[in-house]
């Protein structure tokens, strides 16, 4: 059976009509239906949709939550320093209808928002102190910011989930002046700390100093009334012993004075034979009278 001429370009017309008719969006995507440039369908889930071909196309969105870079901006504080300030801002289209007429496409809204959120990070920034920019409390400044953004930005069909400060720099000169001052307070405190340190050792030191001579002086003191107590208890027993025999208390002393006198070998003595010296010896010296 011979297959009819026109059924072959009918079946390729058919394919491309069906083909222009198919509308295929993705999880990540949302699309709006324009015809001859009017809006006319907005599809926000995904699957397979169907269009009037040739006559409407389909304009893709995407829904997931976008980073924006923005540029680098300087930004003069309250006390009349500079800061360059490098934020983030993270956003999201929630109304594709209103985004399509306000800005057209994505790289539009970019640039708009983008303006937007320096305008805001000067104003809002600017009448703050440098070290306030420069601490945790900067966050009250960014939400402040988010939310004057996100209510502009309501006017594009987008929604600010959040702006935030990446990098805060100060501008080359300003570092440098910074550091020095900064090396130079640190230099200081050392110093001091340093001066500190050696007063109180100086203090430790003589307090160290005193305690000792305060001991040395009542360990001999303490020595000198024992050894007081003990001569006093000594010349208290040999004058008990003198009281109950002077003889050999008499005796006892001379030995003392023989051994003060001759141990040492290098004592000499020029006494005459009958000294009181040698009494004790009596002849066992065989000395004649």
């Amino acid at each position: 059976m011979k297959v009819p001429k026109f059924i072959i370009p009918a079946i390729v017309v058919l394919g491309v009509v069906l083909f222009q008719s198919l509308i295929v969006v993705q999880e990540i995507n949302q699309a709006i239906v324009l015809q001859f440039g009017d809006p006319k369908k907005i599809i926000t889930k995904a699957g397979l949709n169907f269009k009037l071909p040739f006559i409407q196309n389909v304009v893709y969105l995407d829904k997931r939550v976008l980073n924006l870079d923005n540029p680098p901006e300087e930004v003069i504080a309250s006390d009349q320093k500079r800061l360059i300030i490098d934020a983030i801002t993270r956003f999201q289209i929630v109304d594709p209808l209103k985004f399509y007429i306000s800005v057209g496409n994505e790289r539009v809204a970019r640039s708009r928002l983008s303006t937007i959120i320096n305008s805001r990070i000067r104003g809002v920034l600017g009448t703050q102190e440098l070290a306030t920019l420069l601490s945790t409390e900067r966050t009250k400044q960014m939400s402040i910011i988010r939310n004057d953004v996100n209510e502009e930005a309501k006017g594009f069909g987008i929604k600010i989930i959040d702006v935030r400060i990446k990098r805060a720099d100060l501008p080359p000169a300003n570092s440098d002046a910074i550091y020095k001052r900064m090396q130079t307070e640190r230099q200081r405190e050392a110093k001091e700390f340093r001066a500190q340190g050696a007063e109180i050792a100086a203090k430790i030191t003589s307090t160290a100093d005193k305690d000792v001579t305060v001991l040395l002086a009542n360990a001999k003191k303490q020595s000198e009334i024992m050894k007081g107590e003990g001569d006093g208890e000594r010349n208290k027993i040999f004058a008990s012993a003198f009281g109950r025999d002077p003889t050999f208390f008499s005796f006892y002393r001379a030995m003392q004075a023989y051994e003060t006198a001759l141990i040492g070998g290098e004592t000499s003595l020029v006494l005459s034979p009958d000294s009181e010296f040698f009494k004790f010896f009596g002849n066992s010296l065989n000395i004649k009278p």
